[in-house]
């Protein structure tokens, strides 16, 4: 605006495109001056106000990145200290939001919104899971901490009977409400783990997860579970406007 404004004053000053194009502005001339003027001085008050709410929200942006790569450091740390350790490249962070589409316009599904991993391997499989299938889809369905064994699953549920016999058995939450075909798809990240984001009023709106390949007898301590909550809490309160 200020540029159109400057360009529009520089025009009259030169009288370009020409002398007769602004006397034929006739008396509205004074006043497309004077207007000009004003937004040109408005725009260019504004201005420094504008570039100082930039520089805020980027700030903002940067410390939270920090405060995610600061909690996935300790994560890291847990894994590379395990009995059977886990590389530091494999472990991957996933923050999932909540998000009414045209396929689930109603209910919804989780949108992976960012990861965080410092391996390209194993390549992240897209997933969109709606409410109770997979860990992020249990943590939305019963709004609270969920994590699962899928290595120690992978080892009872080796072909499709067994695991059609295991989910009658125990349910559908017990494989995570997947088919044989996802819980194949998926079943390559062994230990996984999710904690929910809520609102002001306590409701589902996303969630943090985070998978290994193995490990999940020593992931699943006091200081994993800490470290999710916290991100939930901050993440909550960002409104995702950062990750």
């Amino acid at each position: 605006m200020i540029l159109l404004a400057t360009v529009a004053l520089a025009s009259k000053q030169y009288e370009l495109p020409s002398k007769s194009f602004w006397d034929s502005l006739g008396g509205g001339r004074a006043f497309l001056l004077i207007g000009l003027t004003i937004l040109a001085g408005v725009f260019g008050i504004l201005s420094p106000f504008e570039a100082y709410s930039r520089r805020g929200m980027l700030a903002q942006r940067v410390t939270m990145r920090r405060q995610i790569l600061t909690a996935f450091g300790q994560l890291l740390s847990l894994g590379t200290a395990a009995n059977r350790s886990v590389p530091i490249s494999d472990p991957g962070l996933h923050i999932w939001k909540k998000k009414h589409t045209l396929k689930h316009p109603v209910q919804g599904e989780l949108r992976r919104v960012a990861t965080y991993r410092l391996g390209s391997t194993p390549a992240t499989r897209t997933m969109r899971p709606t409410r109770g299938v997979g860990v992020v889809g249990l943590c939305w369905q019963l709004n609270q901490e969920v994590s699962k064994n899928v290595e120690q699953l992978v080892t009872l549920l080796t072909d499709q009977q067994s695991f059609e016999t295991y989910r009658q058995e125990h349910g559908l939450q017990a494989v995570m409400g997947l088919s044989w075909e996802d819980f194949n798809r998926f079943s390559h990240r062994g230990a996984v783990f999710a904690s929910p984001i809520r609102n002001a009023r306590s409701s589902f709106v996303g969630c943090i997860s985070f998978d290994a390949a193995h490990g999940y007898d020593d992931l699943n301590c006091h200081r994993m579970w800490h470290e999710l909550n916290t991100l939930c809490t901050m993440i909550s309160q960002d409104g995702f406007e950062n990750v």
